[in-house]
């Protein structure tokens, strides 16, 4: 066993085998009471929303209320354990956010179903419009997200419409 797995008591050989990076790992670890492949799903789920909120490098209060309501309602939590999980996320994707991105996505997406997939897509949506807008970076990361989750372009577009009026970037003359 290694220093990290006595410490966090993870066992990392065991989790590598079920693909997990060390971000979802340490989200794990603070929803043991949850049954391990919900606890995975939940903290790859609320990482990838944090990889949208800090795609303009600035993650609000409004933006950080909304996942937490979010990952409350997706994994039936308290307020006080979707907000630790939020906050894991958000510290998580600050500190590994290049490395991890695309990692994570992969591991939600190997976790969930295309309808789960879609609706993280709205979910995408709704917090980067938390606070009254979606920025041209949050955009492109939601779709290179999308894209990653293997989402169609239509379906990109149909989410993105319920957030037209939010949109701060025109395609083409109006």
């Amino acid at each position: 066993m290694s220093m990290f797995d006595w410490l966090t008591g993870v066992d990392s050989a065991a989790a590598q085998a079920h693909g997990d990076t060390e971000t979802v790992r340490r989200i794990v670890g603070e929803l043991d009471k949850l049954e391990p492949s919900r606890a995975r799903y939940l903290a790859a789920f609320a990482y990838v929303l944090s990889r949208v909120a800090n795609a303009d490098l600035l993650i609000t209060d409004d933006e950080v209320d909304a996942m937490i309501t979010i990952v409350q309602r997706t994994g039936q939590l308290s307020e006080a354990q979707a907000a630790l999980v939020v906050e894991i996320a958000k510290s998580q994707n600050r500190l590994f956010g290049g490395t991890e991105d695309f990692l994570v996505t992969r591991e939600f997406r190997g976790l969930a179903t295309d309808e789960q997939c879609r609706h993280l897509l709205d979910c995408l949506f709704a917090v980067s419009a938390a606070d009254g807008k979606v920025s041209a970076d949050e955009e492109s990361q939601i779709r290179q997200i999308a894209s990653e989750l293997g989402v169609s372009h239509a379906e990109f577009v149909t989410a993105r419409m319920a957030y037209a009026d939010k949109r701060t970037v025109f395609l083409g003359p109006k």
